[in-house]
């Protein structure tokens, strides 16, 4: 049996902790080790966690160990990750007991489905990304690698959202839109258009908020 360690142990990697115990395979094919984590006091005022191992940066993986990560920045996430990759460790995918999953749907590596959520038929999450409770990835999608998708959103059939790109809390994606790579889409947007790589969109329907002037 594998060793879970979860990278992060804020709200959002309390939250992680919950959906491992919840997943598919967990006290089968993996038990959770515990977090690693740069301030490893943060789980003091909680109870009945695992224990804060180490810092991100001084761990080294172990035999049986494997990863997933809880941070929500993407930028910061990649960092972290990518740490722990350079060093070997090796990140498994986390896909809640009711998720539906759809024909042919593709879930890459180190990848977070949680409770509730809908991936529809021949879509295809790449690696890293979260896909948090209740939202629906409808039936083509392409979601990037690293990209991140929060709390009710629905990614219409055929869209597409870019690696690293963020879509956040009741937003929806309308038919065969594209997020291009880095881009934000703020809660609560109806997106009906392209949105260029790096520019950040809001409203219904959805206007550049920020444009990338990198």
């Amino acid at each position: 049996m594998k060793n879970l360690i979860i990278i992060g142990a804020g709200g959002m990697g309390r939250t992680i902790y919950d959906i491992a115990r919840e997943s598919k395979g967990y006290s089968v094919e993996f038990q959770i080790k515990g977090f690693i984590n740069d301030d490893t006091e943060a789980l003091d005022s909680f109870q009945g966690y695992p224990p804060i191992i180490s810092t991100i940066r001084e761990y080294y993986p172990k035999q049986d160990d494997v990863f997933i990560c809880s941070i929500g920045d993407v930028s910061g996430k990649k960092k972290c990750c990518e740490l722990i990759l350079n060093r070997g460790g090796e990140f498994i995918s986390l896909i809640h007991k009711t998720a539906r999953i759809g024909s042919n749907a593709q879930i890459g590596k180190g990848t977070v489905i949680a409770a509730y959520t809908s991936i529809g038929a021949d879509a295809v999450i790449g690696n890293f990304v979260l896909v948090q409770a209740y939202s629906v990835v409808a039936h083509d999608v392409l979601v990037g690698d690293w990209a991140r998708i929060d709390t009710h959103v629905v990614c219409v059939g055929g869209t597409r959202v870019g690696e690293e790109a963020t879509v956040y809390t009741n937003s929806v994606l309308n038919h065969k839109v594209v997020v291009e790579r880095k881009a934000i889409v703020a809660a609560c947007s109806f997106v009906i258009k392209k949105v260029k790589e790096g520019n950040t969109v809001y409203g219904n329907p959805a206007k550049v908020l920020m444009v990338n002037t990198k």
